[in-house]
């Protein structure tokens, strides 16, 4: 039985939030292609597994954890590099190889839909994580207790995987559309945009602004202390969903002038 309460209050978070989401898409996607993509976001938290497991194997955890530990340095590289940038980059990387070649990817929403829905499916697997026996002793475990870190989650980790990953959708349908839909002009693009590919740059500049706040969100949780240890996530976490609202009526408009 308790097995059951976990997997449900594992998954809870993500199936609120992705049928959220979903009712953006006023041409909704197949549910094949949401279940797919939402099974291959929780696949993505496997590589990440694989390497902990591995230093746990090879007897190097503690002294990693060590190491990570020693200076400032290590530890913003830990958390920026480490667990933001790669999280957001294996979300990024299942959306590029399953969907962007798929023939229902046909609009430019369609990006910021499903680079949400592999994320909900990442936090999904890690809530099972984090809920599981494994780290949460069934000796400590309480109905109340699982349906609180359950709630924590839902408005911390899972909206945050899911907001990060849609701000790189958004960016990356700007990616797509500036370079397939020829004579539709992005308005005052960034000065740097005029030196390199703008497509190439939008899709850095939409991963490097979610590996940021990503881990900028982790930091001031994990580090600071006092006010600021919940004043930043929460700013970080609204600031985002301004943003993917706003992202999600620009890409709206584009449906009609461009089909990618």
């Amino acid at each position: 039985m308790p097995y059951i309460i976990y997997f449900f209050f594992g998954m809870l978070p993500s199936f609120i939030w992705l049928l959220f989401y979903l009712k953006e898409d006023k041409n909704p996607e197949s549910k094949r292609m949401i279940i797919k993509i939402f099974i291959y976001g929780m696949l993505a938290t496997l590589p990440i597994i694989a390497f902990w497991l591995l230093v746990e194997l090879i007897g190097y955890r503690e002294q990693l954890s060590v190491f990570f530990a020693s200076s400032i340095y290590a530890t913003i590289f830990y958390i920026f590099i480490g667990i933001a940038f790669f999280e957001e980059f294996l979300k990024y990387l299942v959306v590029k190889e399953k969907v962007l070649k798929d023939p229902e990817f046909d609009e430019p929403i369609d990006t910021m839909i499903y680079m949400i829905v592999a994320a909900l499916g990442f936090a999904a697997f890690e809530n099972l994580l984090y809920l599981s026996p494994f780290i949460m002793p069934e000796a400590t475990f309480s109905i109340k207790g699982t349906a609180i870190l359950s709630g924590i989650r839902f408005i911390g980790a899972t909206f945050l995987h899911a907001l990060c990953s849609g701000t790189i959708g958004y960016f990356l349908a700007l990616s797509i559309y500036e370079t397939k839909c020829q004579g539709i002009k992005i308005e005052k693009p960034f000065l740097l945009f005029r030196l390199a590919s703008k497509k190439t740059l939008f899709l850095i500049l939409g991963i490097g602004l979610a590996t940021f706040l990503h881990g900028l969100y982790n930091f001031s949780i994990m580090k600071l202390e006092g006010n600021l240890s919940w004043i930043i996530p929460v700013i970080i976490l609204m600031s985002l969903a301004v943003f993917l609202t706003f992202g999600f009526e620009r890409l709206k408009k584009l449906k009609s002038t461009c089909k990618i």
